[in-house]
């Protein structure tokens, strides 16, 4: 009995941390991140805005969001936004 108060303890805790790391979250950060990286340094070579203001928000946003569906919502919003406006010519 003294256990299972042990676990509910430790599982309020986790529950409770707001920096408690998730795996996933974590690897998402990195992908996004460094496509962010690759698209800021094309940019810096091309000197073109789209991609170096698309590579700022890839590596910035996911430090703001907390659920996966709006990780990847977001994420995919950027994507859209930057093929839109390279799509224009700009």
């Amino acid at each position: 009995m003294i256990r299972l108060g042990y676990d509910l303890a430790i599982l309020r805790a986790r529950l409770d941390d707001p920096l408690m790391f998730d795996s996933t979250g974590l690897f998402l950060s990195l992908i996004t991140g460094g496509i962010g990286f690759v698209l800021m340094a094309y940019a810096r070579k091309t000197h073109s805005w789209p991609q170096f203001v698309a590579g700022l928000l890839y590596m910035v946003y996911p430090y703001f969001v907390s659920s996966m569906t709006a990780f990847v919502g977001i994420g995919v919003a950027i994507g859209i936004a930057l093929w839109m406006a390279v799509r224009q010519g700009w």
